[in-house]
């Protein structure tokens, strides 16, 4: 794997608590909630925190924040392990859930209320609400704030029992209701939850709030550096609060890093969500979607994604980075990794008439020419090819350098050929066929005379190729910020790309390639890198395009220097 140890603002820290001698061992987590797949901006996260342990000489816990039932699910647990293996990391024997800790998360309830930090609250969740003042004026004290220890003692454990209906009372920590910082108005740590769990079952009916259980997760967990995004860098206060109040283990230190930002995208699991219900994407791991799962299928690798992460670096302040950088990261991997291919996706066809119908011949192409290790293939050349319907026009602009009537071009590892007329439809005038000449002393691509052509064009021999779906994705959002109108009452889903998905099932492709399995990644000449799809039949294989090879960052980047 490749290895990152470049300086920011946390790595300097740990190396600043190492050297004084304040930890020995360096111990990470990365928590996330299953409650929907992991995507992108995780990928950050992930790398942070067990990039971080890894070139420490330390370990990162994968620990699941399973404290709410209603919406966590065992599909999502599967899809984040699967999804972290993925990018390239591993927890070892350090797979850890929030609900491995209800019980002492519980006991620790039952302890703030003995020291007088916490109180069993009746009001309802809307009076909550509004006893909990604004962000200019300051709340007001709950009536229940002065309950006596024991009577709070006395309701907890009988919440614990199931007494009592969901909404009838809360466990709220006892902090300050006039703290400008509204996170420390007496929060609810602990609620009445009458569900399932995925893996306690019904054996509880209460659950600890995220910012509860997080904190003494931690602590449990023995954790020295709790790597957050900065969206939690109000809540350090309540973190620190909760552990300063109890008898633990450890008291970790809380870090904010600003979260990932992508345009032509959402990051918010809920919007994510939304997508998949409304049937606007056909799944979590949908192609288009920003998800690790949807990446992995559209043909992205691990390596690009640690890369674009080791790109975007590690700051305190927000930013949206641009969706080319992504893709220039994955351009970038594959052009070293991926086989070449010959494949026409809007096919129209060559007909070379001084060519003998009967022969057949097999020319020498290279799989990939940033890697001689990989080789070369033979594919089979005849006297009627598929080439793209865009790399011919019948009367062509003057910089138009491809195949035109009278223009001498080269197909790719074959030979030059010279347009003579075209045969079109009599009905709609389409061009149905484009007649050629061939020059039998440029095999290979090359003429013996010297003489130049301005354009290579790409080709399938019909009687060969293989019919192949593809599938072209591009921008799932029309707009580069597609939740910024929402305060206007604008849904993002009124952004909604309508051409984000284009589906063609005419495409032709060289031969030779009939093992082909889910993921197997290729780049097609001229046109982009395709993935293979799960979608795929033993008749019918199924393409997702990757990315274009247009670098619209890499010249950004080049003008820039």
């Amino acid at each position: 794997m490749d290895i990152n140890k470049q300086s920011n603002f946390i790595r300097d820290i740990i190396e600043q608590d190492m050297a004084s001698g304040k930890h020995d061992l360096i111990v990470t987590r990365f928590p996330p909630e299953p409650n929907g797949y992991l995507h992108i901006g995780h990928a950050k996260s992930i790398c942070l925190n067990f990039g971080v342990a890894r070139d420490y000489g330390g370990r990162c816990h994968l620990r699941f924040d399973d404290t709410n039932p209603k919406k966590e699910d065992p599909e999502y647990v599967r899809s984040i392990m699967d999804d972290v293996r993925w990018l390239g990391f591993d927890w070892g024997e350090h797979l850890y859930h929030a609900s491995d800790y209800f019980e002492e998360l519980y006991q620790f309830g039952l302890e703030l209320i003995k020291r007088d930090k916490a109180y069993v609250c009746s009001l309802s969740p809307e009076q909550i609400r509004a006893y909990r003042g604004t962000l200019t004026e300051a709340g007001k004290d709950s009536p229940y704030r002065g309950r006596g220890i024991q009577e709070n003692l006395d309701l907890f454990q009988r919440m614990r029992k199931g007494e009592f209906d969901e909404g009838d009372h809360v466990l709220r920590a006892k902090i300050d209701m006039s703290s400008p910082n509204i996170n420390l108005r007496d929060p609810v740590v602990f609620r009445i939850v009458k569900a399932d769990h995925h893996r306690t079952k019904d054996d509880w009916c209460i659950y600890p709030t995220y910012d509860y259980a997080h904190c003494l997760s931690d602590s449990i967990e023995g954790i020295t550096h709790s790597l957050c995004s900065l969206e939690f860098q109000d809540h350090r206060p309540l973190y620190d609060w909760i552990l300063e109040q109890l008898p633990v283990k450890c008291h970790p230190r809380q870090i904010e890093f600003a979260r990932l930002n992508l345009n032509y995208t959402v990051m918010s699991k809920r919007k994510l969500a939304r997508l998949v219900q409304k049937g606007v994407v056909s799944s979590w791991d949908d192609p288009r979607m920003p998800t690790l799962s949807g990446l992995r299928r559209r043909g992205y690798t691990p390596e690009s994604i640690r890369r674009f992460c080791d790109l975007i670096g590690v700051a305190k302040s927000e930013n949206i980075v641009d969706m080319s950088m992504l893709e220039y990261c994955v351009r970038e991997d594959l052009n070293r990794k991926a086989p070449r291919v010959m494949a026409v996706l809007d096919p129209v066809r060559l007909i070379i008439t001084n060519y003998p119908d009967d022969r057949v011949e097999e020319l020498e192409a290279v799989n990939n020419p940033e890697d001689p290790s990989m080789g070369t293939r033979k594919v089979p050349f005849s006297r009627e090819l598929y080439i793209e319907r865009q790399d011919f026009m019948e009367d062509p602009p003057k910089k138009f350098f491809r195949l035109s009537p009278g223009k001498e071009v080269r197909l790719r590892y074959a030979f030059f050929v010279t347009c003579q007329n075209v045969v079109k439809d009599p009905e709609t005038g389409e061009i149905v066929e484009i007649h050629c000449s061939y020059d039998p002393a440029t095999k290979g691509g090359d003429s013996p005379d010297g003489r130049k052509v301005k354009s290579t064009l790409h080709w399938v021999s019909a009687r060969h190729a293989r019919r192949v779906e593809v599938r072209l994705y591009d921008r799932l959002f029309s707009r580069p910020n597609p939740a910024e109108d929402e305060r206007k009452g604008v849904d993002f889903l009124a952004h909604v790309n309508p051409d984000s998905l284009k589906v063609i099932r005419n495409c032709f492709m060289e031969p030779g390639l009939e093992n082909l399995s889910p993921g197997d990644k290729y780049q097609f000449e001229r046109l982009g890198y395709f993935c293979v799809d799960p979608d795929s039949t033993t008749g019918m294989h199924v393409f997702n395009r990757t990315v274009t090879l247009r670098d619209a960052w890499a010249r950004i980047q080049k003008k820039k220097h």
